[in-house]
């Protein structure tokens, strides 16, 4: 039985999708595969037959990714998979900023026990009346599973969108409203919209994107939003820009010491992904993510490996090697089995910055022999044999 160790509470309808042949178990050290949420692994020792760990949700900074690419664990996320449930907490948190809905919520509990209180609201409501979104221009600056959507949706209520992202995948291409405008620079965003919001990853190069230069550019009484990562934003110069006014509001979902003491912030605790259907969503991907590298040794959404697929093995064998990124490293590999006069059916290469992924389709099993020099060759993190469909 293949063994799989859940670090945090996972949906049982992703558990579910491991089917036959798979089973939990309560020992990390023995698994094959970890599936877990926001657990953090930083300090964790793996043990070396542990091929992989999927990541129900698409921040990976709880895991230590490139030490997992040394020792050959490969790391998935599920982008997109919690996207819904983000764009609706983004509806919520741009409406929100728009009206003072909390402030009038407050009010009416405050004034409950008061006789006249609905003779009042017509005096007070004045004071939490805001403005309308539709017709209001909306920036968004990352435009992926999550960014699209709320691209998408905004469009649909009427905004004018405007659309900043130097890496768009086709796909998210093909999916994005012909009504979004796609600039080709961020400072049209910065300095032309009502609304800013940012969904790109945390990275060295994204952290702090958003900083005193970036507002300073803005439109006075400008809305951020954030439902991305904290990181992204200079949390200090948003503090300042809401204080002075340049900032009407910073919508955020990510609580913490700063942003909770926020004067004008409307700040969420973490909700962007906490729905049952995102869960579930997040749980059924990642399992599917790590039955199909278990079972063939296919990569679909790692986040320290590349992506490859070669489908189903229908000879007797197929080799799966990750590998670092040098010369000769191909080379290598097929002259230890060529050795041993094994006769390659099919064969897939790919590469990710530092590191790369070959998967190599056999007529024959190959010599234990030769795994072993394949496997002792420098450079090489991790080999597994997998038997194909005429084992």
């Amino acid at each position: 039985m293949k063994k799989i160790f859940c670090l945090n509470k996972i949906s049982e309808k992703g558990t579910n999708e491991l089917g036959e042949g798979y089973e939990l178990t309560d020992n990390m050290d023995e698994a094959l595969g970890v599936l877990v949420r926001s657990a953090d692994m930083k300090e964790m020792d793996f043990n070396k037959n542990l091929l992989a760990i999927a990541r129900a949700g698409a921040g990976v900074n709880n895991i230590p990714l490139e030490r997992c690419a040394c020792e050959g664990i490969v790391v998935f996320n599920t982008p997109g998979a919690n996207a819904n449930g983000v764009k609706e907490l983004f509806l919520a948190g741009i409406l929100l900023s728009a009206r003072d809905i909390i402030g009038g919520i407050n009010w009416v509990k405050e004034d409950a026990d008061d006789p006249d209180i609905k003779k009042n609201a017509e005096k007070e409501k004045k004071a939490f009346a805001g403005t309308e979104i539709k017709g209001k221009k909306l920036g968004v600056i990352g435009l992926g599973a999550i960014g699209s959507e709320i691209a998408n949706a905004a469009c649909a209520l009427g905004m004018d969108v405007l659309g900043y992202d130097p890496y768009i995948s086709v796909n998210a291409a093909w999916n994005l409203s012909r009504d979004v405008k796609h600039i080709m620079k961020p400072e049209a965003i910065y300095e032309e919209c009502d609304y800013i919001t940012v969904h790109v990853p945390a990275t060295n190069d994204t952290k702090g994107m958003v900083g005193r230069e970036q507002i300073g550019m803005m439109k006075e009484g400008a809305v951020l939003l954030n439902f991305s990562r904290d990181a992204l934003v200079d949390e200090k110069a948003v503090a300042e820009a809401l204080e002075k006014g340049k900032l009407r509001r910073y919508v955020t979902d990510f609580p913490n010491e700063t942003t909770a003491h926020m004067k004008n912030a409307i700040v969420f605790p973490h909700l962007g992904a906490s729905t049952a259907e995102s869960e579930d969503n997040c749980a059924v991907m990642a399992a599917r993510e790590l039955t199909d590298y278990i079972e063939n040794g296919n990569i679909k959404n790692s986040v320290n490996y590349p992506a490859c697929n070669m489908g189903v093995c229908h000879t007797e064998a197929r080799i799966a090697v990750l590998h670092r990124n040098i010369p000769n490293m191909l080379g290598q590999i097929t002259a230890a089995l060529a050795g041993q006069g094994a006769n390659i059916a099919d064969l897939t290469n790919k590469v990710r910055d530092e590191f790369a992924y070959a998967l190599i389709d056999l007529n024959s099993m190959p010599k234990k022999e030769t795994i072993e020099k394949i496997e002792n060759t420098e450079g090489v993190c991790k080999v597994r044999l997998i038997k194909g469909e005429q084992a």
